[in-house]
């Protein structure tokens, strides 16, 4: 399959090199292409996992154009803060029946196709999200990826939703066996995993992240206490869920920790521990745990909470202290149902636009 990957970050180096590895057609793209000289350079990328230390044959593309023609599937491993930067991109050269996926989307999946509508695209596409990046995976160099683990399932929500079965075909011949069809894309959204791991995480461990030079906030810094307010958080979210109308599975955050039942499968927190790569120095104030997963992430839950009526102050709190923490106004500069455009629309109007798309 010819598979477009986007991005230079941890997940698109992970992406580019198994779909590699599994035979597909790659075209590998990032915005900025001068920061593929070293791949360019190499041939390619080395990764590690479980079977060892090897190289990956890949050659990336400064050319979006020629990459889009003919793929069948778009994987967009990116930041959401750059979603619709890369919709603005994209938009020229969509055509009917791709697929874009965004593993996660933090409903990203709405926020690009209303940037590519808006832009005068006009193709029969989907866009899917899911609840996390599909590896847990970090750079060691440039030209150099570790995979720790990959994810054995994926929850992945299609707009529009009536696009469902084509579009999971597509997306399954990529992930094989890890893919599970849910209702529509802000079901998927509203699976994604970072707003509900890295909030409790960061600002309960603000105190030693800020003194240390490199702290790891899975190892030392996942206690009894912060799996406590991991629960509540997940908790609130579930009951969005519940009274949007979405049904079970709903992949609580606890089965990652304590079975082998959730997104990464068996033993992926103590992978992700015993590899050392998350011992690592953060800005508090500016990492994507932050931005991304508070300031866009935690920010769009509380949002979908107040919109749909449900008490979520758990949430509500971590954002309040995130907010003070950061010197950031994240329920006006963030994502949120009143800044993607969608607060006033009623439930059943919700549900139409996500059914039958824009």
């Amino acid at each position: 399959m010819k598979i477009v990957v986007i991005g230079g970050g941890n997940g698109s180096y992970a992406a580019a090199a198994d779909f590699a590895e599994a035979g597909h057609d790659v075209r590998w793209w990032r915005r900025n292409a001068s920061d593929f000289a070293e791949v360019t350079k190499a041939g390619g990328i080395t990764v590690t996992d479980y079977k060892g230390s090897r190289p990956v044959k890949l050659v990336p593309t400064d050319n979006l154009a020629a990459a889009m023609s003919g793929a069948e599937l778009i994987v967009a491993p990116t930041p959401a803060n750059a979603q619709a930067d890369i919709a603005d991109r994209l938009a020229p050269h969509m055509a009917d029946g791709q697929v874009i996926y965004l593993p996660p989307g933090t409903f990203g999946s709405y926020i690009m196709m209303k940037r590519m509508r808006d832009a005068g695209c006009t193709a029969d596409f989907a866009i899917a999200e899911t609840g996390t990046l599909p590896w847990l995976t970090r750079k060691q160099s440039q030209t150099e990826v570790r995979i720790s683990t990959r994810a054995s399932r994926l929850p992945t929500g299609v707009l529009p939703a009536r696009k469902t079965e084509e579009a999971i075909a597509i997306i399954s011949q990529a992930f094989p066996d890890a893919i599970e069809p849910i209702e529509d894309a802000l079901s998927g959204a509203l699976m994604n995993a970072g707003p509900i791991i890295h909030p409790p995480l960061i600002l309960m461990n603000a105190g030693p992240i800020e003194h240390f030079e490199r702290w790891d906030i899975h190892n030392e810094g996942t206690q009894p206490a912060i799996r406590r307010v991991h629960t509540a958080l997940d908790n609130e979210r579930i009951a969005i869920r519940e009274a949007l109308g979405y049904g079970a599975p709903h992949f609580p955050l606890a089965d990652h920790y304590e079975t082998s039942n959730w997104m990464y499968g068996n033993l992926a927190h103590d992978k992700l521990v015993g590899s050392g790569d998350w011992h690592e120095h953060l800005e508090l104030k500016t990492h994507r745990y932050m931005q991304e997963d508070i300031g866009q992430g935690l920010a769009f839950l509380v949002s979908v909470g107040e919109w749909a009526g449900v008490p979520c102050p758990v949430a509500q709190g971590l954002l309040a202290v995130a907010e003070a923490v950061s010197e950031c106004d994240f329920r006006k500069d963030g994502r949120t149902m009143t800044t993607v455009g969608l607060s006033d629309l009623d439930l059943a109007t919700m549900q139409t636009m996500l059914r039958e798309g824009l």
